[in-house]
């Protein structure tokens, strides 16, 4: 297979897309779809699953054209930051704030990485997080705290 697919990362992170796009795209089948002005239910999950199928299909087509580094060593450290820094933002997001809830999953995924630096990661996550506080909270007006009621806001 490494013959035929020059860059790995590639044709795995395709493959992964156009899978998870599909299987959004055959969810949204059960689902009324309706229309650009007045979408239903399956819309979202069919046009978002069909263009991350897309995505992917791109990528798998690039995996044979380009030449890149083999996949490393798979690492459950890495995988389990991330999975519990998702889960950490979903416990802290009310009683923190939106805020303070990115700031810790960016820091926390992070640690993930071998290249982490806390100071570039802490400028990443505060620019996220004010990003973030902008889009949902003041844009969208979602109901969620920037600052939550355990620092006392």
């Amino acid at each position: 297979m490494s013959m035929l697919f020059q860059n790995q990362k590639d044709f795995w992170s395709g493959l992964i897309f156009i899978v998870i796009g599909a299987v959004a795209v055959y969810i949204g089948g059960d689902y009324a779809m309706g229309t650009a002005g007045r979408m239903g239910p399956a819309y979202f999950p069919t046009i978002l699953g069909s263009l991350l199928a897309i995505i992917g299909a791109i990528a798998v087509v690039r995996s044979v054209a380009t030449s890149g580094e083999a996949i490393e060593k798979f690492t459950i450290k890495g995988m389990t930051l991330v999975i519990v820094s998702t889960l950490l933002f979903g416990f802290v997001v009310r009683g923190a704030g939106l805020a303070i809830a990115v700031v810790l999953v960016v820091l926390l995924s992070g640690l993930a990485s071998i290249r982490f630096k806390f100071v570039p990661f802490l400028a990443v996550a505060g620019g996220l997080a004010v990003f973030s506080v902008l889009v949902f909270v003041k844009a969208l007006g979602l109901p969620m705290p920037m600052f939550g009621p355990w620092l006392g806001f």
